[in-house]
C-alpha cells in the first residue's frame, strides 16, 4: 500500500507546472526557417517525407517570425544580414529558441576569412544547440531537435536567482 493510494478520484493527475509547460512547448515548435546557404537544402530535405520531421510536430515551417519560437539559421551569415538576423530574432515569440546548423554558420566555415562574413553566430542572437558539419545532415539535425527538446525538459517557470 503506498501513502496516496484511495486518496484521490479517478482521472487526476498529479504533477508540476514545468511539466506540463515544458511537455508542451517540447512537442509543438514552430519552426521559422532561416536558410542563408547549402545547408537550407538540408534543412528542407529534412522536412521531406523521407525523414519526416512531421513525427516531432514540426513539419510545417513558419513563414513569419512572429508565428515561431524556433529559429534554425542554416548557412553562412554576413555582416550586411546579421542586422536582419537579430530583427528576426527580436520579432519571434517568447519563449524562443535558437539552433545554429553547419559550420559556417557556427564558425564561418570555409568563408571565416573573409571581410564580410559573421564569424560566430552567437555573436548575433543567443544560440541553444550547435549542429557541426558541412553540410549537416538531415539525421544530424534531427538529432538537434532532439537535444532541444532534452533542454526544454529540464527548464523551470520558477525564479533561479
Amino acid at each position: 500500500m503506498g501513502i496516496i493510494e484511495n486518496r484521490f478520484r479517478p482521472n487526476i493527475v498529479i504533477t508540476t507546472l514545468d511539466k506540463v509547460f515544458n511537455w508542451s512547448r517540447k512537442n509543438s515548435l514552430w519552426p521559422f526557417s532561416f536558410g542563408l546557404a547549402c545547408c537550407a537544402i538540408e534543412m528542407m530535405a529534412t522536412a521531406a517525407s523521407r525523414y519526416d520531421l512531421a513525427r516531432f510536430g514540426m513539419e510545417v515551417f513558419r513563414p513569419s517570425p512572429r508565428q515561431a519560437d524556433l529559429m534554425i539559421i542554416a548557412g553562412t551569415v554576413t555582416k550586411k544580414m546579421a542586422p536582419r538576423v537579430r530583427l528576426l530574432y527580436e520579432q519571434m515569440a517568447e519563449k524562443k529558441y535558437v539552433i545554429a546548423m553547419g559550420a559556417c554558420t557556427i564558425s564561418g566555415g570555409p568563408f571565416q576569412d573573409a571581410y564580410s562574413v559573421v564569424r560566430r553566430v552567437d555573436e548575433v542572437v543567443p544560440v541553444d544547440v550547435y549542429i557541426p558539419g558541412c553540410p549537416p545532415r538531415p539525421e544530424a539535425l534531427i538529432e538537434g531537435l532532439l537535444e532541444l527538446r532534452r533542454k526544454i525538459e529540464k527548464e523551470t517557470l520558477a525564479r533561479t536567482d
